[in-house]
């Protein structure tokens, strides 16, 4: 009976850190496994639980604490106790290969450090289930997401150009013309009529008598 592999994605101690066991989750789930994640800050018997009570055939550890030389180890002891020491435990993070090598040799499966590629560790759980259950047993990996063709850029349509509506030049409105302000009737001053001129014969000039001097004639006579 052809089945998926399930995988349990967990972090134990207090590494605080999942951005990369989120990426490898979502990987291994893309290359058609069903994967478990068990959160932060797990201890290793709560990741043992949850990878019995989730039949899973892997369990990948996430270590970036430094603590790997206790974790490891530890997980590994619980899984046997608890009769899931046949499953595979896997995992990664800051390891030195030295420590790569004496964990391989308790009995943990293979590690990875930063940089890995998720096709690799995908290739790797998948390579190890075949050789324990036959490949008649691992359902078919999902095919790749075919490349969606490109699609032409759309050319704008051009849009004819709408001459621009001219509006009617507005008549200036006419002023009505101020009235203007009557003002005091001023009366015409009188002119004096002018005298007539004499025509004809000039009028003779009668001579201006001169004022008789007092005592001149009656004086005289008496002497």
């Amino acid at each position: 009976m052809q089945r998926k592999i399930r995988v349990l994605v967990g972090k134990p101690g207090l590494d605080g850190h999942d951005r990369g066991a989120k990426v490898v989750a979502a990987a291994l789930r893309d290359a058609g496994m069903e994967v478990i994640y068990t959160g932060l800050h797990q201890t290793p018997a709560q990741v043992v639980e949850a990878a019995l009570q989730e039949d899973v055939d892997v369990v990948a550890l996430s270590i970036l604490s430094g603590a790997h030389m206790t974790l490891f180890p530890e997980v590994l002891g619980m899984m046997r106790e608890r009769g899931i020491g046949d499953r595979l435990l896997s995992g990664g993070g800051i390891i030195p290969a030295e420590d790569m090598e004496t964990l391989a040799k308790m009995g943990v499966g293979r590690l990875f450090g930063p940089g890995a590629s998720t096709q690799d560790i995908a290739k790797y759980i998948r390579d190890w289930f075949v050789a324990k259950h036959g490949a008649a047993s691992l359902a078919a990996a999902p095919a790749p997401h075919a490349a969606e063709k490109p699609r032409p850029a759309a050319t704008p349509k051009p849009r004819p150009a709408v001459a621009p509506k001219s509006s009617p030049a507005a008549a200036p409105k006419p002023r009505p013309a101020a009235a203007p302000k009557p003002g005091p009737a001023v009366a015409p001053k009188p002119r004096p009529a002018a005298a007539p001129k004499p025509t004809g014969a000039k009028a003779s000039r009668a001579p201006a008598k001169r004022p008789a001097r007092a005592g001149s004639g009656a004086t005289r006579k008496r002497r």
